[in-house]
């Protein structure tokens, strides 16, 4: 099994930046994809940011220019650093891997969330 660690979340001021940290634990043989989900109160959770295993990226246009991720394999941990937030940008952000545990089985995993509120 994987195990997903979250951090970073918190309360900032419109305009400001947090940075999210997940790193994933276990029996992991690889990871594929990873990435940034987030939900909103009384919205469908959407797709904020995803990173391949080659480092190639793919963002929602709403965060475009804003959020960056990235990954250190060598620590299983995929990072967003959140710049010029907005409050829409207030949500639980999920971390999600697509890890091969173990090997030639690939499963979607879900870390727990960590809140992100941003203030006007």
């Amino acid at each position: 099994q994987v195990q997903l660690v979250e951090s970073g979340g918190g309360l900032v001021q419109a305009g400001g930046f947090l940075r999210l940290s997940c790193a994933a634990s276990g029996s992991i043989f690889s990871i594929n994809a990873m990435g940034w989900y987030r939900q909103a109160p009384g919205k469908q959770r959407e797709m904020v940011a995803i990173i391949t295993s080659g480092g190639g990226t793919s963002y929602a246009d709403s965060v475009k220019g804003r959020f960056t991720i990235s990954r250190d394999n060598a620590k299983n941990t995929v990072y967003l650093q959140m710049n010029s937030l907005k409050p829409e940008d207030t949500a639980v952000y999920y971390c999600n891997v697509n890890a091969e545990v173990p090997r030639f089985v690939h499963k979607i995993y879900w870390g727990k969330g960590t809140l992100v509120t941003v203030s006007s």
